[in-house]
């Protein structure tokens, strides 16, 4: 068996004010490179063609921090350097695509859509071709007509990226020896939200799911959530299942879920709270440390990451013995680092990239700790813990608060970003995350309670305020019951 495995993936905020542009991608090219940065579901691809005796070539793995629209010109030289590499790839029998499901670029509602249409006229309808997908993405029908199989993370935090990826990988190759006929049909939900696993009621749909894999023919069952900040007429909650040869059980079960999904849709509300609201639970809460997620700034659905809301209130209200992370500030990272650790400085900071992000606030800070090239560890299940770039990173203390600031825009991953700097989590009274959820795995492992707030910025999950022009609204929340 001939294996090419390739990728082009970001997941795209159409309300963000950041392009993503050719140079915002981090593109590997190699496998083989001991220097080069590892991309863990590659290198599990690559191990199980091996374990077979396969060949297994590989194009590139190109990945954006999520922004806004990717630009026509980032989009089309790396989707083509991909296809080019399969065109010299020929033949293969497997095609194995680690995409997103929420890119946008100008011109291309769905690229991922775009990207298999162009994979199968290439590789030809006898090829295998398995596509693994964020659960923060947007089925089409014609995504499910192009391909063999496709599998979706199941966990919010992303704990089992890798798992999903060896499930492909043994569906797609048992499809290749022809052990089994993939057939997959998708439901859609009418739902937009955000649906976090850990807790009740996602926790026990989501083990539900697992547990119907497996048995009675059902090859695969996943949930699209959606990405709710991409304004593009896809967007919606969808089930998807993959059976053994049954396209009609695959339907039916898909239904099934879907609709026992959208009777859960009350219990799934989480009531936004302010920054006062959030604020006032947090200081009322003795034990260390309360955490506070600011989801609305979150880096990873697309934010600029350098709102000075929640600083602010922190501030004006004299919280001491607080910590805040991460702010993007490439030109305070630059001053402090210029200043030296030690440093006192007057530095204006964040509230650069318009109204989303706030007034940038004038402070007089102290540098406590310089890094470069910072990395945190986002915690997975089972394997290796997964390693993020932060770019450059110093921390700032101003009144009692510790900031955290750095060079590339990410969210938080781990308390790691406040103890590489030697400031103890576990000591603070109050720390305030620019994460909607990713942050969860390793943060409820310290936090006394853990608070959503839903304050200003390009993520804000208020959901029936999120100015969409394009998708059809006919769904829950702005409709009870859409299916009547």
């Amino acid at each position: 068996m001939r294996v090419f495995a390739g990728a082009v993936s970001t997941e795209t905020n159409t309300f963000s004010p950041m392009p993503t542009g050719i140079a915002d991608f981090k593109v590997i090219r190699t496998v083989d490179d001991p220097e080069e940065e590892r991309v863990p579901v590659i290198d599990l691809f690559q191990r199980k063609c091996q374990e077979r005796g396969w060949e297994f070539v590989f194009s590139l793995h190109a990945w954006a921090q999520p922004a806004g629209l990717t630009t026509r010109l980032a989009y089309e030289t790396l989707r083509d350097e991909l296809l080019e590499a399969l065109k010299a790839a020929l033949p293969v029998d497997i095609v194995l695509l680690p995409l997103h499901g929420a890119m946008v670029a100008d011109g291309y509602d769905d690229c991922e859509t775009d990207i298999i249409s162009r994979v199968r006229e290439i590789a030809g309808p006898e090829a295998k071709i398995g596509v693994e997908l964020d659960l923060h993405c947007d089925l089409t029908q014609a995504m499910l007509d192009l391909a063999d199989v496709i599998v979706i993370y199941k966990e919010y935090p992303h704990i089992d990226i890798v798992d999903r990826a060896e499930d492909l990988f043994n569906l797609v190759a048992d499809a290749a020896e022809g052990k089994i006929k993939p057939a997959m049909a998708r439901y859609e939900c009418r739902m937009i939200g955000l649906y976090l696993t850990p807790f009740e009621p996602m926790r026990s749909f989501v083990d539900g799911m697992l547990a119907m894999e497996g048995q009675d023919g059902v090859l695969s069952v996943s949930l699209a959530h959606c990405f709710p900040w991409a304004d593009v007429p896809t967007c919606g909650a969808q089930t998807l299942v993959v059976t053994d040869n049954d396209p009609a059980k695959a339907e039916q079960v898909a239904a099934e879920l879907g609709r026992k999904f959208f009777a859960l849709r009350h219990q799934l509300d989480q009531p936004p709270l302010s920054i006062d609201e959030a604020l006032d639970q947090a200081l009322a809460i003795d034990d260390y440390p309360v955490v506070i997620a600011d989801r609305a700034d979150n880096a990873g659905g697309g934010a600029p990451s350098d709102a000075t809301f929640i600083l602010k209130a922190l501030l004006d209200r004299r919280v001491a013995n607080a910590g805040v992370a991460m702010m993007w500030d490439p030109i305070a990272v630059r001053v402090a680092m210029s200043g030296g650790e030690g440093a006192t400085l007057k530095l204006r900071l964040g509230g650069k990239m318009g109204p989303m992000s706030g007034d940038p606030l004038d402070l007089t800070v102290t540098v406590t700790g310089i890094i470069e090239n910072m990395i945190q560890e986002w915690p997975q299940q089972g394997g290796e813990a997964l390693k993020m770039p932060c770019g450059d990173a110093v921390s700032l203390h101003c009144n009692g608060i510790d900031i955290i600031v750095n060079s590339d825009r990410v969210q938080v991953f781990s308390p790691q970003v406040f103890s590489n700097f030697g400031i103890d989590p576990l000591k603070k009274r109050l720390l305030v995350v620019k994460s909607a959820q990713h942050f969860y795995a390793a943060f409820a492992l310290i936090a006394s309670k853990i608070i959503y707030m839903a304050g200003p910025g390009a993520v804000a999950p208020r959901f029936k305020e999120i100015p969409y022009r394009r998708v059809d609204l006919n769904k829950y929340p702005w409709v009870d019951n859409p299916f009547k």
